[in-house]
């Protein structure tokens, strides 16, 4: 009788283990918002959950950097800015890796009021006045200059107050394509009018999930559930029931407003950041490698790296993406929501 019970309590534990779920933490850069709403949604939904996952995301913010938590061991999965972050990972020898690409254009925008007389992209070169933060003069600037032809004599540092921009008409103004729109409405009484710089060659991915270099070798399984479970949540988000993430966003950023995610998650639609290019074909998430060296060298031409300097093998890898994951399940809700 020993031995049986001894038999059948391993039998318990080791069928306790594979359905044991695997606890991780996902760290984003920012305050919940829309622009999380699929990682919110398999959460809410419980997709996360059914793919053997005990989620925790843990928001950034102004005060929160979670960036260093990551190759320290502290967190599982990291929601970083766009390949420019990942760059500077590769050259430096950080030892984290993109695993995939939520958004498939960069939100990255500039504005102009709509009876400023600019009627496109290039008309902005001749803005006056460029609001742009400091830290983007040192980025995405640089290619505007060698891409584009702006100039830095348009510079005028942008604090991330409206009022400027709204006092000046013929001047422009930074932000993302997904919320200042959405703000200037709310002060200033009118649409502005967006350009996105993903439409005009700015051909960097957005919103990529990282993981550490040794999660990837040692536990692609962990890795691809979590990449696949991220990617139906912003199904469903987008063209589902997003009511019980859209709490669970409003719970984790109190300063949110309900009309603020409906407007952004109008804008994320509108614009195509999310499901959009390839992501219509090969699923949410999509990322090619010629895409990356593409935007890489143009961040050469623009002076932020030196020829050779970054290793793109070791920057993101396509290993657990491109696989249509998703891609039917849009078509269904899609459908369905269609009258």
């Amino acid at each position: 009788m020993t031995k049986h019970w001894f038999a059948a309590a391993l039998i318990l534990a080791a069928a306790s283990a594979v359905h044991a779920a695997d606890k991780l933490v996902f760290a984003t850069n920012w305050k919940a918002q829309a622009a999380h709403g699929g990682f919110y949604q398999a959460l809410a939904d419980g997709t996360y959950a059914k793919a053997g996952l005990e989620v925790t995301i843990r928001p950034g913010g102004p005060q929160v950097n979670n960036r260093p938590l990551l190759p320290a061991g502290k967190i599982d999965f990291l929601m970083t800015g766009n390949l420019l972050h990942s760059f500077d990972n590769a050259k430096n020898g950080v030892p984290v890796i993109v695993v995939a690409s939520m958004f498939q254009k960069d939100p990255q925008a500039l504005f102009a009021h709509p009876d400023a007389g600019y009627a496109s992209f290039a008309d902005l070169k001749r803005a006056p006045v460029a609001w742009i933060a400091k830290d983007a003069q040192f980025s995405w600037w640089a290619w505007l200059k060698a891409e584009h032809g702006f100039r830095d004599e348009q510079l005028k540092p942008y604090t991330y107050n409206l009022g400027p921009f709204l006092a000046n008409k013929q001047s422009i103004q930074q932000g993302y394509a997904v919320e200042e729109p959405i703000a200037i409405r709310a002060k200033g009484g009118f649409d502005p009018k967006t350009f996105l710089l993903a439409d005009h060659g700015y051909s960097t991915y957005s919103t990529t999930i990282e993981a550490r270099v040794e999660t990837v070798r040692q536990n692609p399984q962990l890795v691809q559930r979590f990449v696949d479970a991220s990617i139906t949540g912003w199904v469903n988000y987008l063209y589902g029931d997003r009511r019980a993430a859209d709490a669970l966003i409003l719970r984790d950023n109190p300063e949110m407003t309900q009309a603020t995610i409906d407007a952004s998650v109008a804008l994320m639609k509108r614009l195509g950041i999310v499901d959009s290019g390839d992501a219509k074909e090969l699923g949410i998430g999509a990322m090619k490698p010629e895409r990356i060296a593409d935007f890489h060298a143009k961040m050469v031409k623009a002076g932020l790296y030196k020829p050779g300097e970054v290793d793109l093998s070791k920057v993101a890898t396509t290993q657990f993406v491109n696989r249509g994951v998703g891609v039917e399940l849009a078509r269904r809700l899609q459908a369905v929501r269609q009258p």
